[in-house]
């Protein structure tokens, strides 16, 4: 069974809103990357999961590089723009600069990077997988670079603010803990 883009039950899930930045054939590119995750703290595994025919992906295929950059709360147009054009027919590091938004060289690899993210990474591809309708690049990461900024999530078509923490109930995880000694293997 599929799950259709845009679905009800699509739209239920919530992802970080990705960058991805690269070079290649297609120039230095941009593209929004919903599914854009960590994989491993050691070492770190970066994987962003993209369609075959897009600008981004033969760029990486090329290069073997990409970054990863985590969009901030105050970048929704930035993934926006990022995300509804196509790398191959419009010059989106250009558009974005035009809208004032800034980027820098990877200190490690040769790819723009998005200046203001929460967060940027940047990776060499030590593995690539066909999965489904997507191809998913896994990085190692090979440079961290991080700002007091918050991330933002894509939830049910929109952007969300991460602004209310749930807290845990004490309560509930005494009883838990006292569950977890009565039931010891």
């Amino acid at each position: 069974m599929n799950i259709e883009w845009g679905s009800e039950g699509a739209r239920k899930f919530a992802t970080n809103v990705g960058l991805t930045t690269s070079n290649g054939p297609h120039g230095h590119n941009i593209m929004a990357t919903e599914w854009t995750h960590q994989l491993s703290y050691e070492p770190g595994l970066i994987a962003v999961c993209l369609r075959p025919e897009h600008a981004t992906t033969a760029n990486i295929r090329k290069t073997k590089v990409f970054g990863a950059n985590i969009c901030a709360d105050n970048q929704n147009v930035v993934s926006s723009v990022s995300g509804n054009n196509s790398g191959k027919e419009v010059d989106k590091i250009k558009m974005l600069e035009g809208l004032g938004v800034q980027f820098y060289k990877g200190k490690k690899i040769d790819v723009l990077m998005v200046k203001d993210t929460a967060a940027n990474f940047e990776c060499k591809v030590v593995k690539e997988i066909e999965l489904g309708d997507h191809i998913m690049f896994v990085g190692e990461v090979v440079h961290i670079s991080v700002t007091d900024k918050e991330p933002i999530v894509l939830s049910q078509g929109k952007y969300w603010k991460l602004t209310d923490s749930i807290p845990k109930q004490k309560d509930v995880l005494e009883k838990i803990e006292k569950l977890v000694e009565k039931h010891r293997k």
